[in-house]
């Protein structure tokens, strides 16, 4: 084993200086000089993703430009057992992207071009540093766009949206990142470069383009993807219905979806999370409200029309005291402004705000938002919650001042048992944002040994050595015997912390 792989990040430790000048200086004979960072001001940046309670200084960061180059790096990487850990834009949100100390950050950020627009067979093919954004707008000319909207889309790139499996607000209709993928190149930590996927409908053998796309960077390093593209739809409209009981717009998602009515985004927001939007998009919400439901239907001008009435129809049954249906685009895009802020709107509410992600059967979101609210008194922690209500999906938002000493730990606690929750009714821990670090002890309650076997059993498919993004999104069992074994493990708190 490699001195790197057992070094902390002291930048100044002799030993671990003469480590990593040797991988420096092999690392430049290739590289150009701007893409090697190794002071701790130059890798500062790179310590943490979205989820910023956890950081952690890399040994060095790497930016290739190349797939050649990249070929280079992991081939070095794996004769001198060098973890290696490969970042987009780092706006994930489960430390999927968190450094090691040992290991070096890879990022992709200058694989930004879109190699291949092609309007006729409706696909793009792009490199993974590509926004997410740019891709629609790219696309907008040919009356095309792609469709998984993550609300970060601004930011984030497809090269991440690859790892976690991104979905968004229209992922309700459309799907996840996975049913919009055609074809990946990505490089093994061999140095080896394979493609999964055809352009064909199907493939023949293993699928393993699936396997591969929510694997959260541990299998390969992604150096191209070729996404699917639609057209954008002739008319879209949203409508707009407050509550005043939070259980009671948790039962109208479950009504629109048995009346046989698939919306393009079926989203829910609470109170809190009303207010916090409002104040910073100004999007016309009812702040006075418990709960809001944003509906989008699109397809044709007719289809829309006869769906909207419908849904306004189903909303006003259910028990909703007021209904907007969007009169121009202008509107309907306020809707979702809102929405879509919901994440920075928080963060101005509060000195910290921690935002979990897991996914429940539809028929649970009234008991799971109702015992959610049990779990904020008891823990003394507010939640606002947000929804991809339509596929159940959930966002809750625990609110926190990591300086209170205790209070980061208590926040981790309350999520970690909002997401057994979700397991509890026959859900999942996680629903786009990936496990990462922050739901590893809760992959524990999830599968069983044998199934975690299986997957490590995958892992080491791909990546023998264990290099790639290591001690994340798998346990191992030690951890989950020693977290099965904590004392009364999910009653740690007391309703004062």
């Amino acid at each position: 084993m490699s001195l790197l792989h057992t070094a902390t990040t002291d930048f100044h430790e002799p030993a671990l200086t003469s480590a990593r000048a040797e991988l420096v200086g092999a690392l430049r004979d290739f590289l150009p000089a701007d893409a090697v960072l190794e002071q701790e001001e130059q890798v500062r940046p790179y310590e943490c993703d979205g989820l910023s309670a956890y950081r952690q200084l890399p040994l060095l960061v790497v930016l290739p430009r190349t797939v050649a180059e990249v070929q280079r790096v992991l081939r070095l990487c794996h004769e001198q057992q060098v973890p290696v850990v490969a970042r987009g834009a780092g706006t994930g949100l489960s430390g999927g992207a968190l450094p090691l100390s040992d290991g070096i950050v890879l990022s992709l950020a200058r694989f930004n071009r879109i190699l291949e627009l092609d309007p006729a067979a409706r696909r793009a093919r792009v490199e993974p540093g590509v926004r997410n954004l740019a891709i629609s707008e790219a696309a907008a000319p040919h009356g095309l766009y792609y469709a998984p909207d993550p609300s970060s889309q601004i930011a984030c790139t497809i090269g991440g949206n690859v790892a976690e499996n991104s979905g968004g607000v229209h992922c309700l209709k459309y799907g996840l990142t996975v049913h919009n993928v055609l074809g990946i190149k990505f490089v093994t930590m061999e140095g080896e470069l394979i493609e999964l996927g055809s352009a064909a409908p199907d493939a023949p053998g293993y699928d393993l383009l699936a396997l591969y796309i929510g694997s959260e960077g541990m299998l390969g390093v992604t150096v191209e993807v070729t996404v699917k593209l639609l057209p954008v739809p002739e008319r879209a409209q949203a409508l707009l219905a407050a509550y005043d009981d939070v259980e009671r717009a948790g039962h109208a998602v479950g009504e629109i979806i048995a009346a046989g009515i698939i919306p393009a985004g079926l989203e829910m927001m609470d109170g809190p999370a009303i207010k916090a939007a409002e104040a910073f998009a100004h999007a016309g919400y009812p702040i006075d409200a418990a709960a809001i439901l944003i509906c989008e239907i699109d397809g044709t001008e007719a289809e829309v029309a006869e769906l909207a009435v419908q849904v306004r129809d189903l909303l006003l049954a259910s028990g909703a005291t007021e209904v907007r249906t969007s009169r121009d685009d202008a509107e309907r895009l306020r809707f979702w402004k809102g929405r879509k802020s919901a994440f920075p709107a928080v963060g101005r509410i509060s000195p910290d705000y921690y935002c979990m992600d897991g996914t429940i059967p539809r028929r649970a979101l009234p008991e799971v938002l109702r015992r959610t609210a049990e779990l904020s008194v008891q823990y003394g922690l507010a939640v606002a919650n947000v929804f991809h209500a339509g596929d159940g999906n959930m966002h809750p938002l625990i609110l926190f001042d990591a300086n209170k000493p205790g209070e980061l730990e208590r926040t981790e606690d309350l999520g970690g048992r909002i997401l057994e929750l979700c397991v509890e009714v026959g859900g999942t821990i996680t629903g786009e944002h990936g496990v990462g670090i922050e739901k590893i002890n809760q992959m524990c309650v999830q599968f069983s040994p044998t199934e975690l076997a299986q997957f490590h059993a995958v892992k080491r498919a791909f990546d023998p050595e264990e290099l790639l993004n290591p001690g994340k999104g798998i346990p191992t069992p030690k951890r989950c015997s020693e977290y099965r074994q904590l004392p009364d493990r999910n009653h740690r708190h007391s309703a004062a912390g």
